[in-house]
């Protein structure tokens, strides 16, 4: 994307100065179609983001978010149209979904040594050990085992 200064000087050469497409391109060391792109009239300023019909009640969904982080964003909405919201409830689901605090959860990574964690407790995980004694089956014929 060009910077809206450059932009601003070529349109000010093309238009006020009366320069040719070329002679700006030599002049301002751009490439010819960037500079006819600048003088498009799809190039614009960067816009400000647009006012939601959520941004009047912001405060109130902070503050309900900390009382009460895991509320659904359809009760909220409930509460809202008590208050005089008239929006729908997907622009408050995107509202409540950036404004909800994040759970951060704690947890250790599980570290062992090569062959450790085939082992728990002096028991090998690999393979089932299946007392022999009365089911009337071996090791290698354990149920549910082909």
């Amino acid at each position: 994307m060009i910077d809206p200064v450059v932009v601003a000087r070529i349109r000010s050469l093309y238009f006020g100065e009366h320069w040719k497409v070329g002679t700006i391109a030599r002049e301002l060391g751009l490439h010819a179609l960037t500079v006819q792109g600048a003088l498009s009239d799809r190039v614009g300023w960067p816009r400000l983001p647009r006012p939601t019909p959520v941004a009047p009640y912001l405060g109130f969904i902070q503050l309900t978010l900390q009382k009460h982080p895991r509320l659904r964003a359809t009760r909220i909405h409930e509460m809202l149209r008590l208050r005089g919201y008239t929006g729908g409830v997907r622009p408050l689901r995107r509202q409540v979904a950036e404004l909800r605090p994040r759970r951060i959860e704690a947890f250790l990574e599980l570290r062992t040594f090569p062959g450790e964690h085939y082992v728990q407790s002096g028991v090998m995980l690999s393979t089932p050990v299946i007392p022999s004694a009365g089911l009337g089956f071996r090791r290698s014929q354990a149920p549910g085992r082909a």
